[in-house]
């Protein structure tokens, strides 16, 4: 399912190799860079978040991707799942992170850990269809991201919306993206994964045996 990545020649080979958007050939990693800088960047800015609307006593404002409480799943064990039975291209996420930049520029939304995951597994699959030259079905994707297929398709529906439907990424704006992750490597350390969303560990399976071709379910829980 995955795909090349749009306009690979005009961006830095070495800044992709570092993110894992290209390999070598030597040695092809499980888990392409990306995932883990980026786990970094959303759990360092879901904690900043919260800790200051707890300071200033602001009560987060709600949305469709708020869930009720949050999971025991970490956002690092959460974007490689997606990563790994999605089969999307490791540029999806990059793009994901873009989407997911305009959508929080809403007025009073902020990133937490009661809308991350969600946001998470929409933006993947909006990047996904927008870029790979095959994708899943919403179905497919709801039980890779611990949802309900009726809830796939209102949040798909919400975030594309809320884009105004603004999908396409220039490569000036994708290298640049690229090239902060790079260089923000350093910067973005969490000592500990921070809980997030309302998505469980899995419990029907281990996560070892889950196949592509039937992915089981996260217990949702309450959400």
């Amino acid at each position: 399912m995955r795909s090349t990545t749009p306009d690979a020649d005009a961006i830095n080979s070495d800044v992709y190799l570092v993110l894992g958007l290209t390999t070598s050939y030597k040695r092809v990693p499980e888990f392409p860079r990306v995932l883990s800088l980026l786990s970094s960047i959303f759990e360092t800015t879901v904690q900043k978040n919260e800790l200051q609307l707890d300071t200033l006593e602001i009560k987060e404002t709600g949305s469709a991707f708020n869930g009720l409480r949050a999971p025991t799943l970490s956002i690092k064990r959460y974007i490689e799942r997606i990563f790994k039975y999605s089969k999307c291209s490791p540029s999806c996420f990059v793009l994901a992170y873009i989407y997911i930049e305009r959508y929080i520029q809403k007025p009073n939304m902020h990133l937490t850990s009661l809308n991350v995951h969600r946001l998470l597994i929409t933006s993947v699959v909006a990047a996904a269809k927008f870029i790979d030259d095959a994708f899943f079905s919403n179905a497919y994707y709801a039980k890779v991201g611990g949802i309900s297929t009726k809830e796939m398709n209102r949040l798909e529906i919400n975030f594309l919306f809320s884009l105004d439907f603004r999908l396409q990424v220039n490569v000036d704006t994708f290298t640049t993206y690229c090239s902060l992750l790079e260089k923000e490597a350093k910067i973005f350390r969490v000592d500990r994964p921070v809980k997030t969303c309302g998505i469980n560990k899995c419990t029907n399976i281990e996560d070892s045996k889950c196949q592509s071709a039937a992915v089981h379910r996260y217990s949702c829980g309450t959400v």
